[in-house]
């Protein structure tokens, strides 16, 4: 590599005054007639390029060889049968062919699976972005063309890419696709699912058309079968059953020959909400914390409160107008016969059998109770009279039977071993590991005695039940035998929780995921890092049992963590759906997507690497047709086929590298000397002549 380059010894600009100076010499001396105009300027413009000092530079050149990348596709799709294979012996002979050929490396890429998926285009991107551009003969990537970052595909390429598919021609595969799900539904109201059944690839004759049949349940339980169109996009309604995670697990049956089945379920979470909780407070006798009930209730945004006030018993005759007692007439008959179904919760506070309510209603209530509804009794010193709730026929689910006695002394409420167990009453503010809580004194307490069924959460005076707790058929009851909770509120010797108390035991009976005696919850702490926490009022339970998504089962030791809770940390293999069990109590946990992305489509195209194969001059060729011969060849012919087979071409780059540098001048010094000073010579011989002559 010869090139000419200038090293002045005056700046340029004195050196382009030199050179305009004789042009002016030369052309005053033309205009004067003189004859060695010409040498003249020829001397002078002679000793400006001299004084630009030009020289050759002469680099010496090194070859540089051509790059080849090759990528392979290591991700989960490629372990669907005999694409590994196809892979494994693809690379063996590329990596021999392009190493037998002259002045060539390889570089070899091995794209594996990532969170988000198979991220070629990155992994293509990267690789071509290492490499100088004046390099790269070719890129050859082995793979199914499924991949999950086509933004990341560049535009351009300067040297050809070749996209060689794995698979077979007759590869086809049937797909659950979801195309919407709702994050939150209505507790007890439709939601709806968008979803189809799709067949991808070289689908048989006759299975194409027609229907497929789908099983769905919900939590994994009560499957139901559906017939659904091919291909169509259809919508299905999904009925919520309770508040919290809902999961819907949908399956479509493996028909024999498709490629894969695991994008032919899918597991979808649902949070369930309640609209609105509707309540319905009866206040019986008027006392100081008549209130505590309705500003609790009231200030609860999710609350829907109806509230009645018994003022008088209808036998009361004083005198005093109807109109004057009440803004409304007690619609008895619409609230307990009409439309109790209606309440998720009825409270009775201080309630006093007066013979308002027929024993037909009170008959209503206990079976609304059985039949999932809930009741809560806040009593008073009326629990031990003869007007007692007891004696009605609500007496049959009530928790506990008074037996007549009122304590009128200051007691501190405490939790016993149960409390601290059940979520109404555990971690309440000022429980104490041991010891006495942190709380004020109440005044006053009916005595009861608990049914052997129910719970006892607190006691008062002498251990007797404060707090009992209890399931009836499919609803609940609670019950509560003083009527001083008021105190806390009012700051009594240092109050305690009471709004919290009164909250807790109110969605307790509206069935509260969160206050379940008995759950199992299982929480994602980080991918597939799970945290599985068992409530029990038991003192000891059995191990989990994990049901992964391929049918197999493991068995964890579940760890106290605490009065009622038990803990157990695991990780799981791989996404997908997953039944958790212990005991009466079960749960569907869904792991990232039950098809994995890698397998949400499995038949091998190229359709979003073409564009890019086009652009570049290169080729998408099968596997299943064979592994092409490597050969150089010009730039716009990178493939084809002779008796030999298919082949794929990399351009030849000749690229290279200077090694060094050597500066040489034009002609030395003296030359330049000698040439100037003959052309000025020349040039008073010319005009000396001239003088001669005349």
């Amino acid at each position: 590599m010869t090139a000419l380059r200038f090293d002045p010894a005056l700046p340029w600009w004195a050196i382009a005054g030199l050179a305009a100076l004789a042009l002016l010499v030369a052309g005053f001396a033309l205009w004067r007639g003189l004859r060695g105009w010409a040498w003249r300027g020829l001397a002078l413009m002679a000793a400006a390029i001299a004084l630009a000092g030009p020289a050759f530079e002469i680099g010496t050149r090194a070859g540089l060889s051509d790059i080849v990348i090759l990528l392979d596709d290591r991700s989960a799709s490629q372990d669907l049968p005999g694409r590994r294979e196809q892979v494994d012996r693809a690379v063996a002979q590329l990596s021999d062919a392009i190493g037998a050929l002259p002045n060539t490396e390889l570089r070899r890429v091995t794209v594996g699976d990532d969170e988000d998926g198979t991220m070629l285009g990155t992994a293509i991107t990267r690789a071509v972005a290492a490499e100088p551009d004046a390099r790269l003969a070719g890129v050859i990537a082995l793979t199914d063309g499924r991949l999950h970052d086509p933004q990341m595909v560049p535009t351009g390429l300067p040297a050809p890419l070749h996209v060689l598919l794995t698979g077979q021609p007759q590869d086809w595969d049937r797909r659950l696709v979801i195309e919407q799900a709702p994050a939150f539904g209505l507790i007890d109201q439709e939601v709806t699912i968008r979803l189809r059944v799709e067949d991808q690839g070289a689908v048989p004759p006759g299975l194409g058309q027609g229907s497929a049949t789908l099983r769905l349940s919900l939590d994994g339980k009560d499957e139901q079968t559906f017939a659904v169109p091919l291909n169509t996009t259809l919508s299905l309604p999904v009925t919520l059953s309770h508040a919290g995670q809902n999961v819907v697990q949908i399956i479509l049956p493996q028909i024999e020959g498709e490629l894969t089945d695991r994008n032919n379920s899918a597991a979808i979470s649902i949070n369930g909400v309640r609209d609105r909780l509707r309540v319905l407070l009866v206040s019986g006798e008027p006392h100081a914390g008549e209130r505590t009930w309705r500003n609790l209730l009231k200030s609860d945004a999710s609350v829907d409160l109806i509230h009645f006030n018994i003022l008088r018993p209808p036998n009361k005759m004083d005198g005093v107008p109807i109109s004057e007692l009440a803004l409304i007439a007690f619609p008895t008959r619409e609230l307990f016969l009409e439309r109790i179904d209606d309440f998720d919760l009825i409270i009775f506070d201080r309630y006093r059998v007066r013979g308002i309510l027929p024993p037909e209603y009170y008959q209503n209530i206990v079976r609304y109770v059985r039949d999932g509804g809930a009741v809560l009794v806040a009593a008073g010193p009326e629990m031990a009279s003869v007007e007692s709730l007891n004696l009605s026929p609500m007496g049959q689910i009530l928790p506990a039977r008074p037996t007549g006695r009122v304590i009128e002394e200051p007691f501190l409420p405490r939790l016993t071993a149960e409390g601290r167990r059940h979520p109404v009453t555990a971690d309440l503010p000022g429980v104490a590991a041991e010891g006495d809580p942190d709380w004020g004194r109440w005044l006053r307490m009916a005595q009861v005695t608990p049914n052997p069924d129910a719970q006892v959460a607190m006691t008062g005076v002498d251990d007797d039940p404060l707090l009992i707790l209890n399931r009836v058929g499919e609803g609940r009851v609670a019950l509560l035998t003083s009527d001083q909770a008021w105190l806390w509120g009012r700051g009594f010797e240092g109050g305690g929780p009471q709004l919290e108390l009164l909250r807790r035991i109110a969605h307790w009976s509206m069935k509260e995921p969160e206050l379940e005696e008995e759950a199992l919850l299982a929480e994602v702490t980080n991918g597939l890092d799970v945290r599985v926490t068992r409530r029990s009022m038991e003192d000891r339970i059995g191990p989990l049992v994990v049901i992964t998504p391929d049918g197999t089962t493991r068995s964890l030791p579940l760890e106290p963590d605490g009065p009622g809770r038990f803990v157990a940390d695991w990780t799981a293999d791989a996404p997908g759906l997953y039944r958790l069990q212990n005991g009466n109590e079960s749960r569907v946990l869904a792991l990232g997507p039950a098809a994995p992305r890698e397998f949400e489509q499995t038949v091998a195209d190229a359709a979003l690497l073409e564009p890019l194969v086009t652009a570049s001059g290169g080729a998408v060729l099968a596997l299943s047709e064979g592994v092409p011969d490597v050969r150089q060849a010009r730039p716009g012919r990178a493939t084809g086929s002779g008796v030999g087979g298919p082949w794929i071409g990399i351009t030849p780059r000749d690229a290279a590298t200077v090694t060094g540098l050597e500066r040489r001048p034009v002609m030395p010094g003296w030359l330049w000397l000698a040439i100037i000073a003959g052309l000025a010579l020349a040039g008073w011989l010319a005009e000396g002549r001239r003088g001669r002559g005349a």
